[in-house]
């Protein structure tokens, strides 16, 4: 018998380019399955967590009642977290403290002072530091939030039942028990 038969089959059963296919369906899964960055996700979610506060700095917030607002955030107390488009769920929320807004003011002796906004619109528009607090995983390089690795400068989005809104990592802290 033949090894290769006139259409292409191997020993008359197997055509070639079924057994390739074969083959590199065969080294995909395996590629999926022995992935390096498959086994060290799954260790960085098993591996010892810590406590962590996050301060995030929250622009240009634009509400009818910026004040009223926080007020209902700081009531519930916890607050849906996504990172980098990632939801990573509810999380603890320790502060909010808003920032006044100023514009620069020149002075006739050429120096320039920083003064309230006069400006009305700027009364619908705050910017403000939220401090969350939560439990995270501790790596050489940082630490990892909900599979995410979370740094300064992060973008992260904060939702809760009448708001969603962004803002950016400014400071990590660790919490010493």
């Amino acid at each position: 018998m033949a090894i290769l038969d006139s259409q292409g089959r191997l020993f008359g059963r197997f055509s070639l380019i079924d057994l390739g296919a074969g083959i590199i369906l065969v080294a995909a899964i395996a590629g999926i399955f022995l992935s390096p960055t498959l086994t060290t996700s799954v260790a960085q979610v098993t591996g010892q967590r810590q406590a962590l506060q996050v301060d995030v700095m929250i622009r240009g917030l634009t509400a009818k009642n910026p004040t009223a607002l926080f007020a209902t955030i700081e009531k519930e107390a916890k607050t849906n977290l996504i990172i980098r488009n990632q939801p990573y769920g509810q999380i603890d929320l320790v502060s909010i403290q808003p920032l006044p807004r100023s514009v620069l003011v020149p002075q006739p002796d050429g120096g320039v002072k920083a003064l309230p906004d006069p400006r009305p619109e700027q009364a619908y528009t705050s910017d403000t530091i939220i401090t969350l607090a939560g439990q995270a995983q501790p790596t050489p390089d940082g630490y990892v939030l909900g599979n995410v690795k979370l740094k300064v400068g992060t973008p992260i989005e904060l939702e809760g039942k009448d708001y969603r809104f962004g803002g950016s990592v400014i400071d990590i802290r660790p919490v010493q028990p």
